[in-house]
């Protein structure tokens, strides 16, 4: 079987709920990202894509006639390459590039586009038809943005919390205090901010619509500040609107293939996809789901945690966040170590792919071999991917 790398990787500034993203079509964000990608491997033939996988975990307004087909044709790919959508909800993305990876590993194309796109700005409301013709009730309109709508009453209660309330059960089974939630949340802004001021991403991320820098970092704030904050979920709760990820707008695109097809791309590959790893729970405790996900894929990557030099763990709630990391025998401070979703924000679909993308770059920067992308995902499931840094950037101590 072949071996499936990552060669480049792309996405758009990540926009705040209503911000400066808000006019843009989630089609034309992914295609804008998609278009950047192309643009880093100018060598290769666009025809010679051989599948476009695209992650998206709305699908519910001008994204919903397969968003990754509409994509490919909005950045001019020719009309003969195929294009697929793929909704494992907040992990669509990084499922979009495991299943591009796979793709590879089987000699079924030897170049995948992987990628994925939200706009939770846009995201419609939704109206459930009539059981019957003329009904004389109301009939409420219901937000995609996030979260469960229209539930199936079959459904235990339990299971269909509201996704902040999951994540304060989770706080009670660990006893995670919420100074430390605030304190991680700081960080995050702290470290996403020097991130772009060293120009970290500068290389990885292409302006829309005149925003060049992710919209939600808030350089000045601080856990005092963040302490002054209303729980959101419970009067007496711990997750604020400040220690947890804030609705978002932006997409991200990857290029994967074979190492035969380098010559083809024109450029050597970033990192080898080295072990995948998914893993379910109980639907309200999916923010812990992370922890055996990973430890899968080490265990398919044939290392273990001693090996790992960086980790990317999407922020959904510092509560979660901290939940995995204390369970991982890993130091935290090689944990998002550029920022996480805190800061730079979570447009669900689209976050696996910053993950990936970002993985692989602080893989280089460091000059560390190993590294793990790490997502948690609503209804109780979790991804991860073990990358191996194959620049020969690495250093030997």
């Amino acid at each position: 079987m072949s071996d499936a790398h990552l060669y480049a990787a792309t996405r758009t500034p990540f926009g705040r709920f209503g911000g400066a993203l808000a006019g843009v079509r989630p089609d034309d964000l992914a295609a804008t990202a998609l278009t950047s990608l192309l643009d880093k491997t100018p060598d290769l033939d666009p025809a010679a894509v051989g599948d476009v996988v695209w992650g998206n975990a709305n699908g519910a307004g001008e994204d919903n006639r397969n968003v990754g087909r509409m994509a490919a044709l909005l950045a001019g790919l020719p009309v003969s390459v195929p294009a697929t959508t793929v909704n494992r909800l907040c992990g669509s993305s990084l499922d979009a590039a495991i299943t591009a990876s796979r793709t590879l590993e089987s000699g079924d194309a030897d170049v995948v586009v992987a990628g994925g796109v939200e706009s939770m700005t846009r995201a419609p409301w939704v109206l459930p038809k009539p059981d019957r013709a003329f009904p004389a009730r109301d009939v409420m309109a219901v937000s995609t943005t996030l979260g469960w709508r229209l539930v199936n009453p079959a459904m235990p209660k339990e299971w269909t919390l509201s996704l902040g309330e999951c994540n304060e059960l989770l706080q009670e089974k660990f006893g995670i205090s919420r100074e430390r939630q605030d304190a991680f949340a700081a960080r995050s802004h702290r470290l996403a901010a020097a991130a772009w001021d060293e120009g970290f991403y500068d290389g990885l991320v292409v302006p829309v619509e005149g925003l060049a820098r992710d919209e939600g970092i808030r350089p000045d704030t601080s856990p005092e500040k963040l302490a002054a904050l209303k729980p959101s979920f419970r009067p007496d709760g711990t997750i604020t609107a400040g220690n947890a990820s804030p609705l978002s707008d932006g997409a991200s695109a990857l290029l994967l293939g074979t190492s035969a097809a380098a010559g083809r791309i024109g450029r050597d590959p970033l990192a080898r996809i080295a072990g995948r790893g998914v893993h379910a729970v109980e639907p309200q405790m999916f923010g812990h789901a992370p922890v055996e996900a990973a430890e899968k894929a080490l265990r398919r990557a044939g290392i273990g945690w001693g090996d790992v030099g960086a980790v990317e763990l999407n922020e959904a709630f510092a509560v979660q966040s901290l939940a995995c990391v204390d369970a991982w025998d890993v130091d935290p401070e090689i944990v998002n170590t550029r920022g996480g979703a805190i800061a730079l924000g979570h447009p669900l679909g689209a976050s696996g792919g910053r993950l990936l993308g970002t993985l692989a770059e602080v893989l280089r920067d460091r000059r560390e071999r190993w590294g793990v992308a790490a997502i948690c995902i609503g209804v109780g499931q979790a991804l991860a991917v073990v990358l191996e840094n194959v620049t020969g950037e690495v250093s030997q101590g």
